[in-house]
Parts: C-alpha cells; structure tokens; sequence
C-alpha cells in the first residue's frame, strides 16, 4: 500500500470525524449518521489494503 492511499483512507476518516462533530454540534442525525458511515468506510478500505498488501508479499 502506498502513503498516498493511506493518507488518502486517514484524510476519509477525518473528514467522517469532521462532518460527526458538525452533526453532533447542530443537532442533525443524518450528519452524525453520515460521518459514522464515512469513518467506517476509510476503516474498511484501509484494512482491504493491508490485506492486499500481505498477499503480495508472499
């Protein structure tokens, strides 16, 4: 896995964090919702990576 898809993968996760905390400041549940969503996703993409990259080692 190269650095830049990991920052790419850190940068979703923040932004995730990010649009959380607006939801979470204004009191809207989709915003919440949908930065959860975003973390999950980098988190999931990231470990498909490090995955990916375990095999290819071998």
């Amino acid at each position: 896995m190269g650095w830049g898809e990991r920052f790419h993968h850190a940068a979703g996760k923040l932004h995730g964090k990010a649009t959380e905390a607006a939801g979470e400041a204004t009191g809207n549940d989709r915003l919440k919702a949908e930065g959860k969503a975003r973390q999950v996703r980098a988190d999931l993409k990231l470990a498909g990576e490090k995955i990916k990259g375990a095999f290819r080692k071998h």
